[in-house]
């Protein structure tokens, strides 16, 4: 077997993928922005309906110790040591424009200042309906939303939020929208990188705009299943059907929707809402963000095989487009990862060595002009920061290289952990990792 002509058409392959892929998002969210304005110069004054016909026939998991108030929204907070971030999180969801709202903060356990900010913001802000909520133990991210979702929760819909993160002001208002369909069961969100001016923030940035930009393809082709935790909006009877988030895997946001999704997605529908606008904050470190990576890769796995049942289901539940479609090819990239930074190391060295390095370039130019479309079609974006990132953008090949390095380190400590992808732990207990904000500390009495 020639061994470098094999790594030659892996790289040929993975490359027509791409490629591929590249074309058809592009393609996709083209018309997904167009269904936008569209569907905002229709838009009326309508209030989201309370839930849709699948819910009404179900009475069962409609009981609950908190009656739910008509058009409130719960802004839920997961927090876990985040003194240096937790204000400003507050101070954003208190600046949204949609009234009325309760915010509660699950506080997992923190043993720095988190609780005492939280507190004095209370009394800063006695306008504000918020609360806290604290265990006693470190007992998880999915279990400490659990018990602020069972016990303090009256609203009609729910927006979850890390604490690290933010929203504009009119993410809550927009979020609500989509719930005018009555089968939407859960919106996912627009999350962009707060800050960007280190090589590693640049990445990142890329990577968020260029994967979200990918969601409004799978929002318009209905097939979407994986909405994270900053800012998903989600109907209150929905999580009560579906037993609030398992705590058996390490991404406990991708196994809600996922969860919601094996309902059936053609009357569970997760979308995803260009315009619920979100920041959070990047890692700061290259180890940082291997454990980042590791940790999503690991949860993501994890979830697909606990939820392989609607791979290539042919159940008129799902939209063929979820099983035929986006989970096979979830699980593919998952394989296409740990050939492709080899293949593309062989290849631009077999290239400097023949002196043909047209697939290279292709390659690259592909990859610089996407990113280019993904930065100038942003709706998002200012033209200031349209300028800015267009500048960034020649470097995104060789960035994306860093991150198919470490999506690479990430998939081999997952096989050497494989055990626990099948046989999953009941608690997954987590820790914040570095933040950049700086730590306030508040006025004592």
């Amino acid at each position: 077997m020639d061994i470098p002509l094999v790594i030659f058409w892996l790289f040929a392959g993975v490359s027509i993928l791409y490629v591929v892929h590249f074309g058809v998002y592009l393609v996709g969210a083209n018309f997904y922005d167009v269904w936008q304005q569209r569907r905002r110069g229709g838009r009326g004054v309508r209030r989201p309906v309370e839930y849709g016909p699948e819910c009404a026939a179900s009475a069962t998991w409609t009981r609950r110790a908190i009656p739910e108030v008509p058009g409130l929204v719960s802004v839920v907070i997961a927090a876990h040591n985040e003194e240096a971030v937790i204000v400003r999180t507050l101070d954003s969801v208190r600046r949204s424009t949609y009234r009325p709202f309760q915010v509660i903060v699950a506080d997992d356990a923190s043993t720095d200042l988190t609780g005492r900010l939280v507190r004095d913001y209370q009394v800063r802000h006695p306008e504000l309906d918020l609360r806290i909520v604290r265990m006693r133990q470190n007992v998880g991210k999915g279990a400490a939303l659990n018990a602020a979702l069972r016990r303090h929760v009256r609203g009609q819909f729910v927006m979850t939020l890390d604490a690290d993160s933010t929203i504009e002001p009119d993410a809550i208002t927009n979020a609500l929208t989509y719930f005018e369909d009555p089968y939407v069961a859960g919106v996912a969100a627009n999350v962009q990188i707060l800050e960007e001016g280190t090589v590693l923030g640049i990445l990142q940035r890329f990577e968020h705009m260029i994967g979200y930009r990918s969601k409004k393809l799978y929002s318009l082709l209905n097939c979407e299943y994986v909405v994270g935790g900053v800012a998903s909006t989600y109907r209150m009877r929905v999580l009560r059907k579906v037993g609030f988030y398992d705590t058996d895997t390490l991404t406990e946001d991708i196994g809600l929707s996922a969860k919601i999704t094996n309902l059936g997605n053609r009357r569970f529908r997760m979308v995803y809402g260009a315009d619920v606008v979100a920041q959070t904050e990047g890692v700061l470190t290259l180890p940082a963000l291997a454990k980042q990576r590791y940790r999503w890769k690991y949860g993501s796995l994890q979830n697909l095989i606990k939820y392989r049942g609607m791979i290539f289901n042919p159940s008129r539940r799902y939209a063929k487009t979820l099983t035929y479609y986006r989970m096979p090819m979830a699980l593919l990239s998952e394989f296409t990862l740990l050939v492709s930074p080899l293949a593309w190391t062989y290849a631009l060295y077999w290239s400097l060595v023949t002196q043909t390095p047209a697939l290279v370039l292709g390659a690259y130019a592909t990859i610089t002009a996407y990113t280019l479309l993904t930065v100038w079609l942003d709706e998002n974006l200012t033209t200031k920061e349209r300028i800015r990132l267009s500048i960034y953008a020649p470097t995104a090949y060789f960035l994306y290289y860093i991150m198919d390095l470490v999506q690479l380190t990430a998939a081999i400590r997952c096989i050497a952990r494989s055990r626990g992808l099948f046989r999953r732990p009941k608690v997954n207990t987590w820790k914040s990792p570095q933040r950049a904000g700086a730590v306030l500390v508040p006025a004592r009495a």
